[in-house]
């Protein structure tokens, strides 16, 4: 099992790194455009496989695609965060062309790739992967809702005051602030409606703090986690290498599921050796809906800075 990692950054050095502990894959590569540093994170990382006990092999390359050659799964992380004085516009228009150039050379090299994108605009850069190559849908994958969805799994455990293997929730919508849908309804600890431990107030208050996960994290840090995202695209890695047939919310091209079309979003999903392997269409009730729906029309509106 081959997998490539593109974007040697903290987001991407932690995927490769918790790819390699796990053990899973024979083989991970870095791609990066900056010169020498693939080849030195992946020095850096195969020094400590003698002290974590794993054996996957960790080579980094720059922008060198022929490395990438035969990989089962591949990983886009590559893109620039939004500077001073930028506007959406041209942050998508930036990151839009790097997504799309790396797509490309990925799957020149690996015809039978499946791409995890990870790259902001998260969902609209799934999208714009649909649109510009002709891979099949179930091959890819937009991360964000494995992410939102452990954030909200954190929050749920702080407020509950448990551990968080007790606590079971998932966040399906767009991949941010103002899009992301934390399913409070379907949320449990050991099978038990978190409603029946915590008061609607502070159910909202996790919900509020899950939303916001991600610029918390900004605020604290002065940039983007990476722990928690490498550890998340880790997860989904894992469950296609092993065919786990596992549960996540991802961004996902929808063609009529929960009334929407044309437009990569985030809703349950079972993940296996081929990609997404089923949709899950939730019954959610008339507010559930409404939001849905909502977070829908801003992804939309975000996919239509796209030239494509």
């Amino acid at each position: 099992m081959k997998v490539t990692i593109v974007g040697a950054g903290a987001v991407g050095a932690s995927c490769a790194e918790y790819i390699a502990i796990k053990n899973f894959a024979s083989e991970v590569v870095i791609l990066d455009i900056i010169d020498g540093y693939a080849e030195g994170k992946a020095m850096d990382l195969m020094q400590t496989a003698s002290l974590n006990g794993f054996d996957t092999k960790i080579s980094g390359s720059t922008n060198d695609y022929s490395k990438t050659a035969g990989s089962d799964i591949a990983v886009i992380t590559s893109g620039i965060p939004r500077k001073p004085g930028m506007t959406r516009e041209e942050l998508i228009g930036i990151n839009a062309g790097i997504v799309k150039t790396v797509s490309q050379g990925l799957i020149e090299h690996s015809p039978n790739v499946i791409l995890i994108v990870v790259s902001n605009p998260m969902d609209t850069m799934a999208y714009l992967v649909h649109k510009s190559t002709e891979l099949p849908k179930n091959k890819i994958i937009g991360m964000g809702g494995a992410l939102d969805s452990a954030r909200f799994k954190y929050r749920l455990a702080e407020a509950l005051e448990c551990p968080s293997s007790d606590v079971s929730g998932m966040v399906i919508g767009g991949h941010s602030d103002t899009g992301m849908i934390p399913l409070t309804r379907f949320a449990v600890r050991n099978s038990i409606p978190i409603s029946e431990f915590l008061s609607e107030a502070r159910i909202n208050e996790v919900s509020e703090a899950t939303k916001v996960g991600g610029a918390t994290l900004t605020k604290l840090l002065g940039t983007s986690a990476w722990y928690a995202p490498g550890a998340a695209v880790s997860s989904m890695v894992q469950a296609i290498a092993c065919d786990e047939k596992k549960m996540f919310a991802c961004s996902t091209l929808l063609e009529g599921e929960y009334d929407l079309n044309d437009i990569s979003i985030g809703v349950p999903c079972i993940i296996g050796k081929n990609g997404i392997e089923k949709i899950i269409e939730l019954d959610l009730n008339d507010a559930e809906k409404l939001k849905m729906q909502e977070s829908a029309a801003a992804v939309k509106k975000t996919n239509g800075l796209l030239d494509v």
